[in-house]
């Protein structure tokens, strides 16, 4: 073999190498993130799934601070006299801090959801460990409170966002019911519906606050569900309320 033919090979080689090694590492990044399937999550990772205890119900909300819509949840609640637990995001807790103090004063929990709300699909660690922590940080300075959640946008929990949970001393809870009420075409009457199937003693109900990743208005939707949601969870005798008194453990996790 000549020496040109040698290197063509070398060559050859070594691009099959690299390319074989981004596909390791893509898949590396994004298998964790399997977890956001429903089967794959309540099977092997139950308490990931938000499984706590069986005579209550945690109420969460993602997408926060909303000036505009926020504060109509705080109002419904405090009617209903459910406290409930906000996974918001970083950079609108540092644009609407009043809102944000206002959750915590009105005796709600306050969880991180990210900086923003992005779609993770490359491995960025260093940029999700920094993105966290920030997160964490202005939840913190902002009113007081150390968040002890970490559920990241669209429930995609690959092994970058894995790290940056627990360099935050943050514990990664997704959800095991959800109303889809994101959705244009969802109702009141198909939030319900929606959330039925997943609607037991243990289980970590997701819905939204705003409307800022969502279809325009849908948090209208989530607000005229939410009596009714709280009439069928007491009516079957589960205790509604957040995170915290949900009986899951609070220890960072990491993915076997």
């Amino acid at each position: 073999m000549t020496a040109g033919r040698r290197t063509g090979v070398r060559g050859r080689n070594a691009a099959v190498l690299a390319r074989n090694a981004a596909v390791l590492a893509a898949a590396a990044h994004l298998v964790p993130a399997g977890t956001w399937l429903p089967g794959p999550r309540q099977l092997l990772f139950p308490a990931l799934a938000g499984r706590g205890r069986s005579d209550h119900i945690a109420l969460t909300f993602d997408d926060g601070p909303d000036p505009h819509s926020t504060p109509r949840f705080l109002d419904a609640l405090d009617e209903l006299a459910v406290t409930a637990t906000f996974f918001v995001l970083g950079a609108s807790v540092a644009r609407y801090p009043r809102t944000t103090r206002e959750i915590a004063l009105r005796g709600h929990e306050l969880a991180v959801h990210g900086w923003t709300h992005d779609r993770p699909w490359l491995p960025r660690p260093v940029r999700d460990v920094s993105e966290v922590s920030r997160a964490a940080r202005v939840v913190r300075l902002t009113t007081g409170a150390v968040p002890l959640w970490y559920r990241p946008p669209y429930g995609v929990l690959t092994s970058g966002r894995w790290l940056a949970a627990v360099r935050a001393g943050l514990r990664p809870v997704l959800w095991s019911a959800w109303g889809r009420d994101w959705s244009p075409n969802a109702t009141p009457a198909s939030v319900l519906a929606t959330l039925r199937g997943g609607l037991r003693g243990g289980a970590t109900v997701l819905l939204h606050d705003t409307d800022r990743a969502s279809a325009p208005g849908c948090w209208r939707v989530t607000l005229a569900a939410l009596p009714r949601l709280i009439t069928a969870c007491r009516a079957a005798g589960l205790e509604v309320g957040p995170l915290a008194a949900h009986g899951v453990p609070q220890r960072p996790a990491a993915p076997k």
